[in-house]
């Protein structure tokens, strides 16, 4: 009687034992989102300067994997690190986004924070916009046309010195996507084009600002079902 008891105790405790918990995503702090990067060190002989990326530690997370694209050649670089601050060599007067996953020695199940992007300040006075998001359809995705045999195209844009003027977006079942459909004011991120079903089609957005500065946001394909 008395190992019993001791043998219900045993399984009581191990099937009252919490299960680790994931990490939770990390709050980026710098550089800033949308900004120009200004305290880079230079490095020498190069044309880049040592950037420090930071960010507020987050629970349950053992290290943390920074990825920080260049979003001109889209080459990422791909760091780990125990600590909260990390220092990265970056070529000088071009875009970056950079976002932080929050890692944990138990678990395979991971928190990524939001992604930034920023210039690595150089020589330049004035930068073209930050390349465009494209939010929707994602690229690969296969959507339905609604009734009016239209789909949503939306996209996000930003820009250092907040003087966007307009975004160009192309459109066609070719690749590159020639045939320019919308020409839109900053404010108006979306706009409606005319599909046909069992058809692949590719998109790319171009932001421009006052200066007349530009940028490409890539090309996107989707398949209309």
């Amino acid at each position: 009687m008395k190992k019993l008891l001791i043998l219900c105790c045993v399984v009581l405790f191990v099937g009252c034992k919490k299960s680790p918990k994931p990490p939770k995503a990390a709050q980026l702090v710098y550089p800033l989102q949308n900004s120009e990067c200004t305290t880079g060190v230079d490095v020498a002989n190069t044309d880049k300067s040592e950037v420090e990326f930071k960010w507020d530690a987050s629970s349950r997370t053992d290290f943390y994997e920074l990825k920080v694209t260049n979003l001109s050649t889209n080459l990422t670089q791909t760091l780990i690190t125990g600590q909260t601050s990390l220092k990265v060599a970056l070529d000088k007067g071009l875009a970056y986004s950079w976002f932080v996953t929050s890692k944990s020695d138990e678990l395979s199940e991971t928190a990524a924070s939001t992604i930034w992007k920023f210039y690595n300040a150089g020589v330049e006075t004035t930068y073209p916009p930050f390349p465009s998001e494209l939010l929707a359809p994602k690229s690969g995705q296969t959507v339905f046309k609604d009734l009016n045999n239209e789909i949503k195209l939306e996209w996000s844009g930003a820009d250092v010195e907040d003087d966007l003027l307009e975004f160009k977006v192309y459109f066609s079942n070719t690749t590159p996507p020639t045939v320019l459909v919308a020409t839109n004011s900053p404010e108006n991120t979306e706009t409606m084009v005319s599909v046909t079903a069992a058809t692949i089609y590719y998109w790319k957005v171009i932001a421009t600002d006052v200066a007349g500065n530009s940028s490409d946001s890539g090309i996107y394909e989707f398949k209309v079902r």
